[in-house]
């Protein structure tokens, strides 16, 4: 039972079928959360006029949907919790909208799964010492990341160079996530063809020895559902070795770039492995540490 967000006085009451699949729950708690955070927001929170015929609080949906520009029937849709897929750039211009905080908006997300599986061991920290090895790097950006790109340590320097990179607050915790779903990234990475063609090869790489399990199947069918860019790649069945490759950025401060990224093993920690970058060139170089820039 909730409260009536779209006219009518009293309570909506809403049943969640038993046995109902995870994925059918989560959509239904969704749509309980998005029009929660509708019905805190007024017209005049935008500029509108309130009108005289509101028999409840809050936005309403075509109002909501329109400040958003998102379809109504659309936005309906995910309201009522049905099967529909919803885009991280929609889900961001909701999130603007709703004026979600960091929280809220990270709940949302899980709850659209629009972020990756976290696993039990997928995340875990590195030895001490190989963080203290990732700090010392500075001021070259270093990074440990697992076999699915999850970030697990990471220093100064690589959080500087990727300070700028969301248009909102990183979610994601992880690469593959970041590099595909960011609508800015194509224009941020001028390889990005490149990069992300690299990546998903690298991912079906590892795939290889994790064939069944949930938490990679689950973060499979989340990424094709969230991006036809990652379906077409995934179907090539390419799969990539480590290599040396160049990247280039453009920082909001230091302007273009160009770094070496190479992957070293880590000791003791399976499938994990150190990302370093080192200057391509002399006006990259010259840029370090990027706090100067």
């Amino acid at each position: 039972m909730e409260l009536n967000p779209n006219g009518g006085e009293g309570f909506v009451v809403t049943y969640e079928p038993k046995g109902a699949p995870v994925s059918e729950r989560r959509r239904l708690e969704l749509g309980k959360f998005l029009r929660s955070r509708r019905a805190r927001l007024q017209p005049e929170d935008f500029g509108m006029p309130a009108g005289s015929r509101r028999k409840t609080p809050g936005l309403r949906r075509e109002e909501l949907a329109l400040l958003a520009g998102v379809g109504v029937t659309w936005y309906t849709w995910l309201e009522q919790g049905r099967e529909i897929n919803a885009s991280t750039q929609v889900l961001d211009a909701l999130a603007r909208t709703l004026r979600l905080d960091r929280a809220e908006r990270w709940h949302m997300y899980v709850l659209a799964e629009a972020v990756p599986v976290v696993v039990s061991n997928g995340r875990c920290s590195v030895p001490e010492a190989i963080a203290e090895i990732v700090r010392s790097l500075d001021p070259l950006p270093a990074v440990v990341i697992n076999a699915r790109f999850d970030l697990i340590e990471e220093n100064d320097a690589y959080r500087d160079l990727f300070r700028e990179f969301h248009a909102l607050p990183c979610v994601h915790r992880n690469s593959l996530w970041c590099t595909i779903t960011e609508p800015r990234a194509r224009e941020m990475i001028p390889q990005y063809d490149e990069i992300v063609r690299y990546m998903v090869a690298r991912f079906r790489a590892a795939y290889a020895r994790h064939v069944g399990e949930p938490d990679w199947e689950e973060d499979i069918r989340r990424l094709t559902a969230l991006s036809s860019e990652f379906a077409e790649l995934w179907a090539l069945h390419e799969v990539a070795e480590v290599r040396p490759t160049i990247r280039t950025y453009l920082h909001k401060d230091a302007g273009p770039l160009t770094f070496t990224a190479s992957e070293l093993q880590v000791p003791a920690t399976p499938e994990a492995r150190l990302i370093v970058y080192t200057p391509a060139d002399d006006v990259t170089r010259k840029c370090l540490p990027l706090t100067r820039c």
